[in-house]
């Protein structure tokens, strides 16, 4: 997590930090194609329109219900699926206009760890080529050099450097999540989104990982787009956090700011519905129950995409899109009526 601090141990204002990743108006539609002719006859707006920025060394949180287009998010922002519309500057480079061997020098610089460690190591490939797949592919040092680098790299992430040797399905789920840990530090990035990389373990194990990620964010100085739908961890690893419903950031705040003064209806709907460790708190909180379901993104409703299932809706917000507006400095939020 960030160490940026003014005195009295406050956060330091976002605008006092220096802009890593800066996301404008992103887009990703997938196209539905139908007929013999294979025509297009809509669309599904995974992402549809999200602003962002993230700092160097914090930890930016990406929170939603599942189908609201955090993984989508994360995997255009490194040119994993090709943006629809809208920009991505990396340190300056618009990734968006990047393409070959231009795109492919900023690679070692921005890493991914997938959410799950069953499908993402190849079973056929021993933990030591899983790791140093990535110094062969960039031409990192020689054939000696990269072994000793994968004994760091396991080392580094709690592993036996003689492990190397071994396959993908002698190791535990949370031992296969630090494999994958390992192979997307192997080359110094800077900046690693983590695709909800604690979700398929079991909840035994999560902590030790988010622990070795933040361990790991202090020694390498590494800056993360961390992706989940567990508000309690990410409140425990974020620095700021951006709800995202729907395809759109809903709100977008410090971390403590945002779980405790919540602005956006959404945003207090999922904070309702985390547990808290003391009684008599939980037995006086008021829940706030969401009706129906998350609408299709291939057919969204019009004006605010939560207007269907609101409980402060009213006329204006099925006619109207809401600006994604800065209440108060680094606060912004997506409603008409927030204040």
């Amino acid at each position: 997590m960030s160490t940026e601090t003014l005195s009295g141990g406050a956060a330091a204002p976002p605008r006092a930090r220096e802009v890593m990743v800066d996301v404008k108006g992103l887009k990703k539609h997938f196209p539905i194609m139908k007929g013999v002719f294979r025509r297009q006859v809509g669309a599904v707006k995974a992402v549809d329109g999200v602003s962002f920025e993230i700092y160097r060394g914090e930890t930016l949180g990406l929170v939603g219900e599942s189908g609201s287009g955090k993984s989508t998010t994360g995997r255009v922002i490194l040119q994993l699926d090709q943006v629809t519309e809208g920009t991505i500057l990396f340190e300056g480079h618009d990734l968006t206009q990047l393409h070959g061997e231009d795109l492919r020098s900023l690679r070692p610089r921005m890493q991914m760890v997938f959410q799950d460690p069953h499908a993402s190591l190849n079973p056929r490939m021993t933990v030591g080529s899983i790791i140093g797949e990535p110094l062969s592919e960039h031409r990192q040092g020689s054939s000696d050099e990269r072994q000793q680098r994968i004994g760091e790299l396991l080392s580094l992430v709690g592993l036996e450097p003689k492990h190397a040797n071994r396959y993908p399905h002698e190791f535990s789920g949370g031992q296969r999540q630090r494999i994958g840990i390992a192979r997307a530090i192997a080359l110094n990035p800077d900046f690693i989104v983590c695709d909800e990389p604690i979700a398929a373990l079991d909840v035994s194990i999560q902590a030790q990982v988010v622990n070795l990620l933040e361990n790991l964010q202090d020694v390498l100085g590494l800056t993360y787009l961390f992706i989940s739908h567990d508000l309690s961890m990410i409140r425990h690893i974020a620095d700021r956090v951006a709800v995202m419903y729907l395809g759109k950031i809903m709100e977008l705040a410090d971390v403590d700011v945002l779980y405790n003064d919540p602005k956006h209806p959404y945003t207090k709907a999922l904070l309702s519905a985390v547990p808290v460790p003391d009684p008599e708190v939980e037995s006086a909180r008021k829940r706030v129950i969401l009706e129906g379901d998350i609408p299709s993104p291939a057919n969204p409703p019009p004006g605010c995409v939560f207007n269907t299932r609101c409980p402060i809706a009213q006329e204006r917000c099925s006619l109207e899109v809401p600006v994604f507006r800065e209440l108060t400095p680094g606060r912004w939020v997506a409603c008409h009526f927030a204040e």
